[in-house]
């Protein structure tokens, strides 16, 4: 997901610590509380752009976002989403590189959003192993890492992904158009007016 923003850097971190707000690089996280069917209305403004689950294919959310009452107060600023270390990240959207480095120990990944106003939506990802440098241009589905093994704030192995505006925190779910948060099994329809191809039976 790093002070007041992504999971488990200095101040704030994703889990329940308090903490001052830290420059834009080093807090990049956000959210809503969601789940990841429906993600709240704390994301209306925010544009469902995203092509791909920043890891896996529909992974578990492990612990969804918890915004903090005030702006120094407890919460779970983004969404911990289960994925062991070296699990392959992705980006979510297309976009520029804004901050590929360590924080407090911790790889972290940010990456602005391409066409999402000014200031630019921005998605962290932590702790990941970045394979793209500051000023990259990557595309959605792009390969932009892997998941660090230790540094997470979770039980189990989870990336930490989170997303803001400027100092406000939205809900990164929101990103993902339904298509993407359906995680029930895939089915077949019939198809019906169209003849079957000819050649042996």
């Amino acid at each position: 997901m790093l002070a007041a923003g992504t999971g488990g850097g200095a101040g704030a971190g994703a889990g329940d610590a308090a903490g001052a707000p830290a420059s834009p690089k080093t807090a990049d996280a956000a959210g809503a509380r969601a789940s990841p069917e429906a993600p709240d209305a704390a994301g209306a403004d925010v544009p469902a752009i995203g092509r791909a689950w920043p890891v896996g294919t529909g992974p578990a959310v492990l612990r969804g976002w918890e915004p903090p009452a005030t702006p120094y107060g407890r919460g779970h600023r983004g969404v911990d989403l289960a994925a062991p270390a070296g699990t392959p990240v992705r980006a979510v959207a297309a976009g520029r590189v804004f901050f590929a480095g360590r924080v407090a120990g911790k790889g972290v990944l940010s990456v602005e959003l391409s066409g999402t106003g000014d200031p630019p939506l921005r998605t962290t990802y932590e702790p990941v192993g970045a394979s793209v440098r500051e000023g990259d241009e990557v595309t959605a589905g792009e390969v932009i890492g892997v998941v660090e093994p230790g540094g997470s704030h979770c039980r189990a192995p989870c990336l930490h992904w989170g997303l803001r505006r400027a100092g406000t925190y939205l809900n990164p779910l929101a990103l993902l158009p339904p298509w993407l948060l359906h995680r029930g099994p895939s089915r077949l329809l019939p198809v019906l007016g169209v003849p079957l191809p000819d050649g042996p039976a």
